[in-house]
């Protein structure tokens, strides 16, 4: 696969005595998300080269096009640029139009365990849809009907090209990208029938963001901690390694079963310490007022409030 901090190094955003801090996200301007990327130095907008994020995963497996992009980037970076403020925008989902949102249930051992399940054979597999997308900072709204609202943080994976029948060892190269994500769930409703879908899809129950970090900057996707507070208490503390299926087998699973497009966002589950877990006398749910924070390692926080 083509290696595009080469690239990078060409134009001079990456030196070899640094590398230079590079992350992309969406944010408003007006009713309008548009793209972004966060170097050490700010943030840019990106909507000169690419429209949306989409846009931007497909530029990734083309060298021309990534070149016109990361040279975008150079210039503006080297010519007076006009850094977006941080603390003034809105921030959206970090992937804005994924055709296919997936998640993996029961995928780490200890969150197994607290659920009373055996650990599975093969992944549980379940769909959000692009109604429960949010950014950061959003507020979500809990509806009137939903009692028992539960956290559960994520690390997302964002496909970069098409993939279909990958083996393991090669679908790290299918891979554009991480996230951190939160994966809010209605157990009430998510539990009311025998499918899970009234409870993991209400509006804005999949918080993505803050930004989304190219496969390049991350070590090793399968060892990141992970954390979930509410409140500024600590509910989750984790680490990736805990996962029963590594990124690439849930990759390579997904694909024998379906074409994973670019764009295409995979959520990989969460590790133990949901309100779920707890004894009965202990669950309290999430309510009104509420600040969830998600944090991994290297993907930044992922903060939300929710309100009635």
């Amino acid at each position: 696969m083509w290696q595009w901090q080469a690239i990078l190094h060409r134009f001079g955003i990456l030196t070899k005595e640094k590398v230079i801090d590079l992350k992309f996200f969406t944010y408003y301007e007006g009713s309008t998300l548009k793209p972004g990327v966060k170097t050490v130095n700010g943030l840019l907008d990106i909507s000169g080269v690419v429209s949306n994020i989409n846009e931007l995963v497909q530029l990734h497996s083309n060298e021309a096009n990534w070149m016109e992009l990361t040279g975008f980037i150079e210039e503006k970076e080297n010519s007076s640029p006009a850094y977006l403020d941080e603390s003034s925008i809105t921030m959206g989902p970090c992937v804005d139009k994924p055709g296919k949102i997936i998640c993996v249930g029961l995928n780490y051992q200890k969150h197994a365990e607290e659920s009373g399940m055996a650990a599975p054979k093969l992944p549980v597999l379940f769909n959000k849809y692009h109604n429960t997308l949010a950014g950061t900072g959003e507020a979500i709204t809990i509806p009137a009907h939903a009692r028992e609202i539960d956290y559960e943080a994520e690390l997302a994976l964002v496909i970069g090209k098409k993939a279909k029948n990958v083996a393991t060892e090669e679908a790290k190269d299918y891979i554009f990208g991480y996230s951190a994500a939160n994966d809010l769930s209605a157990r009430d409703l998510q539990f009311l029938t025998n499918q899970w879908l009234l409870g993991k899809n209400l509006d804005g129950f999949c918080p993505l963001g803050p930004y989304l970090v190219t496969h390049d900057e991350i070590q090793d996707a399968n060892a990141l901690d992970i954390s979930c507070k509410v409140n500024g208490e600590v509910r989750q503390q984790s680490n990736t390694s805990d996962m029963i299926f590594n990124c690439e087998e849930i990759v390579s699973f997904i694909s024998r079963h379906m074409t994973l497009e670019p764009g295409d966002v995979i959520l990989t589950g969460t590790p133990e310490g949901v309100i779920l877990g707890y004894e009965e006398e202990r669950r309290n749910w999430l309510r009104a007022g509420d600040e969830v924070v998600v944090e991994i390692e290297g993907l930044g926080q992922l903060k939300n409030v929710l309100q009635s």
